[in-house]
């Protein structure tokens, strides 16, 4: 009987000059199977789509700079840089509004709320939270996620794809799933981080024999 494999796989570093659909066939094209999900980190997506930019670049308002105050040391949302980043995307009077809600919400001891309403905050990874050279620069979060796992299904024949982002504090989310994929259970499956996208340069994770499992041959 089959059983499930998680199959990390080595790239170099990708950037901006990258495509990651064909990125993913170079390097994992050989041992990519028919009954095989293609995984990849949301950071190196976004990265390939140029969905980044570095601190220097932004200029930092007064909203930015109250709210960070109010988020724990270990979010990207605690550093002024990165609340300015999400803002330059959903707009400072949406995450403001956002957050404020958020804070209401905790009353009620309902978390997640802000993240929920301003979404590029809990997307965007602040300097240090990816691989170098991009450990100096914050990323936002991948485009078209959706999208891109089509792509990758059409260019190696898996039997799916996802764009995830796990970190090593078990949370695990998927961003964009192609069709037929259930985003909760591939979620479980990489809760424990197969991911390397420091210095071990494996952005890709192939899990094995997925379909065989999920049909129980």
């Amino acid at each position: 009987m089959a059983t499930l494999e998680l199959v990390p796989v080595h790239t170099r570093i990708l950037t901006d000059k990258d495509d990651i659909v064909e990125a993913i066939a170079h390097y994992a094209g050989d041992k990519i199977g028919p009954e095989d999900i293609v995984c990849v980190a949301e950071s190196v997506v976004a990265i390939t789509q140029g969905h980044f930019t570095r601190p220097e670049e932004l200029k930092p308002t007064w909203q930015a700079r109250f709210l960070c105050r109010f988020v724990p040391a270990e979010g990207s949302m605690s550093s002024v840089y990165g609340m300015q980043a999400a803002m330059e995307l959903e707009g400072k009077w949406k995450v403001m509004a956002a957050f404020f809600a958020g804070a209401i919400a905790k009353i009620f001891r309902k978390n997640g709320v802000f993240y929920q309403l301003a979404r590029q905050a809990s997307l965007t990874d602040d300097v240090t939270g990816t691989m170098p050279p991009f450990d100096k620069h914050i990323v936002y979060g991948p485009k078209n996620p959706n999208q891109v796992a089509e792509k990758i299904v059409q260019r190696t024949g898996s039997y799916g794809a996802v764009v995830a982002d796990v970190n090593d504090l078990k949370r695990s989310a998927v961003l964009g799933h192609s069709r037929g994929m259930d985003p909760k259970k591939i979620a479980k499956i990489l809760i424990d981080n197969p991911f390397g996208n420091d210095s071990q340069m494996t952005p890709i994770v192939i899990i094995k024999n997925f379909a065989s499992v999920s049909e129980g041959r």
